[in-house]
This record gives C-alpha cells, structure tokens and sequence, in this order.
C-alpha cells in the first residue's frame, strides 16, 4: 500500500508529463482542483499561456524531475528544462541556441488533486545561454 507521500509524488510525477512533457494543456481539468490557486502565474490560465510560451519557444522541450520530496500535502521538485530556442521568447528573436535550466516547483495536494502550486526558474541562466553570454554570479 502507498503512503499518502507516495501518492502525491506520483500524482504530480504525473502531471509534469502530461502537462509540461506532452504539452497536454487539457490535463489541467484531470489534475487540478476546482479551487486550485496558482502563485507563480496568476491563475490556471496563466499557467497554461507560460507553459504555451515555453512550448512555443522550444517545441523541443523536455522537463527532467532530478529530485522530488514529498512530506505531506506538499511535493518539492527540483527538475532541469532542456531545449533549442527555435521561436519568438518574450520579444526575442530565436537564436537556435540550447538552454538547460534548473527549476523548482512546489505542489500541494488535497483530495488527489494539485490544489496549489508555486514555482522558481533560473531565468537569468536561460536568458544568458538563449543570448550566448555567460551568467553573472
């Protein structure tokens, strides 16, 4: 029998290949809640307008889950997105540079469902590769 940890994990295991890997921007009905609160991009809708921004941007993304915790209702995910810049970013034009970024995502869980949801990416390392300049510490 899973704990209520393991459940959790796989749940939002679950989502960030649907969502974010398979850019299924439907599965948010299956994996949110009805009261989901989204703390990084405004609301639902906001999450899936970055997540199409980003898919635009690199249609060859791919999110890799490099270490999750779960405690809780909470699951914290330490993940990298890599792809090429092929697409307009924000105002800017493709460079066709690759980019490789760590991200953080912390989820929390009610019911089986994500019901909230907050998020840290290193923009200043994707901006330096999409750019081709290095990083400033």
């Amino acid at each position: 029998m899973q704990t209520l940890e393991q459940k959790n994990a796989a749940l939002v295991s679950e989502f960030i290949e649907s969502f974010w890997n398979r850019s299924d921007m439907e599965s948010v009905d299956r994996f949110l809640s009805d009261d989901y609160r989204e703390l990084s991009y405004q609301s639902r809708e906001g999450l899936k307008q970055f997540a199409m921004k980003i898919l635009g941007a690199f249609p060859d993304k791919r999110y890799m889950v490099e270490e999750m915790v779960a405690q809780g209702d909470k699951v914290l995910v330490r993940m990298t997105v890599k792809g090429t810049d092929e697409s307009m970013f924000f105002g800017t034009a493709p460079t066709g540079r690759q980019i490789d970024v760590t991200l953080y995502r912390q989820y929390r869980v009610s019911d089986g469902r994500i019901a909230e949801h907050r998020g840290c990416i290193d923009m200043v390392t994707m901006w330096s590769q999409i750019r081709g300049t290095a990083a400033q510490g």
